[in-house]
């Protein structure tokens, strides 16, 4: 059964089941600040989880791509993966336990779906402590489905136990269900035990506590979530070991060993880096790709982003590579998901553009970092220890920008590590440092004080008051973020904007550049700022004087700085990109760039 073959089997059978087909959600949460990226299938539900009533009912089904970097270290081995994709199917407060276990097992078994051998399936189940009793009763539901009491597992809230987001809420027992593999494994294999023996295709999860500060209380409307990873139970349904042996990885495998001349089972270490280049690539070329796409940056999604560039770049160096080729390798991830994604096809030129410059900035990074590596080398071998001192790892990233992961990996290829906990010390004086320089100064989410940054802040000072010129008077800011490579600026307003009016947004800016404005400030009450028709967004958030920033007779806001002396030395402002940020909230990323 192929990739494509499970997706449609899956939505046709829970819509069979009376489920609501959904779409999936945009891999980068928009209004969940605790996490970076989608992490589960179940993670842009939780609203209706919680009670929010879903417009397309209580039985809801769909395909969600996730995002995972917890085990990115790990990726290289035969089975880890940044990006996956995850079927899930809900019920929100109507079936539970034995509908939702019938279903699975109905879905598994049946020669009309999967139709896997009822004597391949094992299950697990909440073993219970004290704080919740043993889960005997989905253990009962899948003994009336036949499964033998020897193949049903108890485990701990480890394995078994779905917890809330924060420290209290919805919570309860999962039951997860394994498929034999076929391998040997040992002589402690079950499910839970990670020896290839057993691998987990399914996991139902029952919301059916309310964790409170004094203990657990049951819920009055109980959930079903469920998720299904598309990835690994095609692996198992094709009888493959890895699930890069499968149709979602070999055409990626092939352009791969085309670009490089090697071939994949050839050794471990080249195993190793394909599998690397193959998944980080595919993975970013989602996140670029997604409606809600970031790019390269060193803060937040972006960072991770940059990482996993970067860590396959440096094993398409491992692999022979001195050249740019990750875009060479997207352009067939694109090709294999944008039928299914179709905003990956719409946005194809911006993410072979966005890897190509991420790739040629390490790679300059890396001949440099390197070079300087192999002079360390020598004097640090030395160390009987055997140990990089962090404040050594720390000058290679702040002098060289060398990350301290690919210190890591080199230290490791060398029979040495690195002392990370010097590093992060190191890291920390160093922010620390740069806070104290900036108090009182750098304020409104700028990322440092360098020369672009400071330029893109009072861009978006221009930018404020042209979005309400053009919007109207609704427009006020929501947020900001500012580095040296954009800025992203967060506004009110109820619907996406037009294409002319961003080119007249972007006019208006331009021509204020154009006029050779002055900035100046002067400190006064917040009373008196408001009186003279300054902008003041945040209240109470204020200090009782306040410094009032003009940019000629153009705007007029409350901030801290800084800014630049004259609108001109800003050169020439391009929007980049305006997309929704949250429920009547719009989001503009913008660059500012040297006048032709």
């Amino acid at each position: 059964m192929t990739a494509n073959e499970l997706r449609d089997k899956y939505i046709r059978f829970f819509v069979s089941h009376g489920h609501a087909e959904i779409s999936g959600a945009s891999l980068i949460p928009q209004n969940d600040p605790t996490v970076l990226f989608t992490t589960a299938g179940m993670h842009p539900l939780v609203p209706y989880i919680l009670g929010q009533a879903h417009p397309a009912g209580t039985r809801l089904v769909n395909v969600q791509r996730c995002i995972r970097t917890i085990d990115i270290d790990e990726v290289g081995d035969s089975s880890h993966l940044t990006f996956f994709e995850m079927l899930g199917n809900w019920s929100l407060g109507e079936y539970f336990k034995e509908e939702a276990i019938a279903m699975s097992w109905e879905f598994l078994t049946s020669a009309e779906w999967l139709g896997i051998p009822a004597d391949r399936l094992a299950v697990t189940c909440f073993a219970g402590d004290s704080d919740v009793p043993r889960d005997t009763e989905s253990a009962g539901y899948w003994k009336q489905h036949g499964v033998p009491e020897q193949r049903i597992h108890f485990l701990g809230r480890e394995d078994n136990w779905w917890g809330p987001a924060g420290e209290t809420g919805p919570c309860g027992p999962d039951t997860e269900m394994f498929v034999d593999t076929g391998l040997p494994g040992t002589a402690e294999s079950r499910p839970g035990v990670s020896d290839g023996k057993w691998m987990e295709i399914w996991n139902d999860v029952f919301m059916e506590y309310n964790k409170q500060a004094d203990g657990y209380r049951r819920l009055e409307r109980r959930c079903v979530d469920t998720g299904m990873g598309i990835e690994r139970t095609i692996a198992v349904l094709q009888g493959k070991k890895s699930v890069y042996d499968t149709e979602l990885f070999t055409p990626i495998i092939a352009r791969i060993e085309s670009i490089t001349g090697k071939r994949y089972g050839e050794d471990d270490a080249t195993d190793t880096s394909i599998r690397i280049v193959a998944d980080h690539t595919r993975t970013a070329t989602h996140i670029i790709g997604d409606e809600a796409g970031v790019s390269p940056s060193n803060v937040g999604q972006g960072y991770i982003l940059r990482r996993l560039i970067r860590r396959a770049v440096r094993h398409g160096r491992k692999l022979g590579l001195s050249r740019t080729f990750l875009s060479e390798v997207a352009q067939v991830v694109i090709d294999m998901y944008a039928p299914i994604y179709r905003t990956l096809e719409r946005k194809r030129d911006e993410v072979l553009r966005e890897l190509t410059g991420e790739e040629e900035r390490f790679l300059d990074t890396l001949r440099k970092g390197e070079h300087e590596f192999e002079k360390l080398l020598p004097n640090l071998q030395k160390n009987p220890a055997r140990v990089i001192p962090g404040r050594v790892a720390f000058r290679l990233y702040d002098t060289y920008g060398f990350p301290i992961e690919i210190t890591e990996e080199l230290a490791g290829e060398h029979g040495m590590t690195v002392d990370r906990a010097g590093f992060d010390e190191a890291y920390q004086k160093h922010q620390e440092m740069s806070k104290t320089e900036s108090a009182g100064v750098f304020k409104g989410g700028l990322a440092d004080n360098t020369e672009t940054t400071t330029k893109l802040h009072t861009a978006t000072h221009l930018l404020h008051q042209a979005l309400r010129m053009v919007l109207g008077d609704h427009v006020g800011q929501k947020g900001s973020n500012i580095t040296q490579e954009r800025l992203r600026f967060d506004f009110s307003h109820p619907e996406k904007m037009t294409d002319d009016e961003l080119a007249r947004v972007e006019q208006i800016v331009n021509e204020q550049i154009e006029r050779d404005l002055p900035i100046s400030h002067q400190e006064m009450t917040l009373e008196q700022a408001r009186d003279a028709g300054a902008i003041a967004l945040f209240g109470d958030r204020y200090d009782e004087v306040v410094k009032v920033y003009s940019v000629g007779d153009f705007s007029r806001e409350v901030c801290g700085g800084p800014h630049v002396a004259h609108t001109a030395e800003l050169g020439r402002f391009r929007i980049v990109k305006e997309q929704s940020s949250s429920q009547g909230v719009r989001r503009i990323k913008a660059v500012v760039e040297p006048k032709q």
